[in-house]
């Protein structure tokens, strides 16, 4: 097990080694207590410009080897998937988590893992 804060900076890259980002948050869903979301921050320079992606935690792949997330998408998947401003977060009632699980369920290729 990790706890939530030895995750918040862990870099996020893809099956290529590119670079996707690094974990800034998890959400947690209150009804079950699973981690439904991981938030990257992906895109801009020295935090300038970052624009925040939400990912279904189900979505990723632990390389404790490297101490990363993996996650088998490439850079325009993620550029194109819902995002959001790091300083204007969507709120629970919003319909954005529901988007963004319907981009993942739609296009995502990957394998995901539980």
């Amino acid at each position: 097990m990790l706890s939530a804060t030895s995750i918040n900076g862990t870099d996020v890259k893809n099956h290529q080694n590119e670079s996707l980002g690094d974990v800034k948050d998890l959400m947690i869903n209150t009804s079950t207590g699973e981690v439904e979301y991981a938030v990257l921050s992906f895109g801009g320079f020295l935090g300038i410009g970052d624009k925040y992606f939400a990912v279904p935690f189900k979505s990723f792949q632990i390389d404790r080897a490297n101490k990363q997330f993996m996650l088998d998408v490439d850079r325009e998947f993620l550029e194109n998937s819902p995002g959001f401003d790091k300083d204007n977060w969507p709120g629970t009632a919003d319909n954005y988590f529901s988007e963004v699980t319907s981009y993942y369920d739609a296009n995502y290729e990957g394998e995901y893992r539980y």
